[in-house]
């Protein structure tokens, strides 16, 4: 799907900050508020902006404890793919799962308050699964760069 220029605009202010009001969504994206009304419409109604959210801030809400944890299934039948996708979705805790190529099956960004919340996390959750094989876990020890902003071209 190709976006238009002022599509681009839009977008980029949005991504920045969704609290933004019309006016000032207008003014930094130099588009006129009734076109920029019909074009946020549009851009929803495409599925190209899908929700618009508050980000919070991890420590403030007792879930400063970043672990990327690599998952490896005993299997891939639709079963244990199923039941993963059925843990992941019941997990707040859970906060990306993606399908990987490599030595693992999967990555999940985990966010915890400490390392033992974690150990309990995954203790009873993961390693209860059946379907899991093993998890790798990797503490975040420094966040270098944490963006929802994706690149607009």
């Amino acid at each position: 799907m190709r976006l238009t220029d002022q599509e681009i605009a839009i977008l980029r202010q949005v991504q920045s900050d969704a609290s933004l009001s019309l006016a000032d969504l207008s003014e930094r994206s130099g588009v006129a508020q009734s076109t920029l009304w019909r074009k946020l419409q549009d851009l929803e109604a495409r599925g190209v902006i899908t929700s618009r959210v508050a980000l919070l801030d991890p420590a403030q809400v007792d879930a400063k404890l970043c672990v990327l944890a690599s998952v490896s299934l005993h299997d891939h039948t639709e079963e244990a793919i199923a039941a993963l996708s059925s843990l992941v979705s019941r997990h707040a805790e859970i906060m990306e799962c993606h399908a990987i190529s490599g030595g693992a099956d999967y990555m999940m960004k985990i966010r915890c308050s400490d390392v033992e919340a974690y150990e309990r996390f995954m203790s009873h959750n993961l390693l209860r699964s059946p379907h899991i094989r093993s998890v790798t876990s990797s503490f975040v020890l420094k966040e270098i760069k944490s963006t929802t902003e994706l690149p607009l071209q």
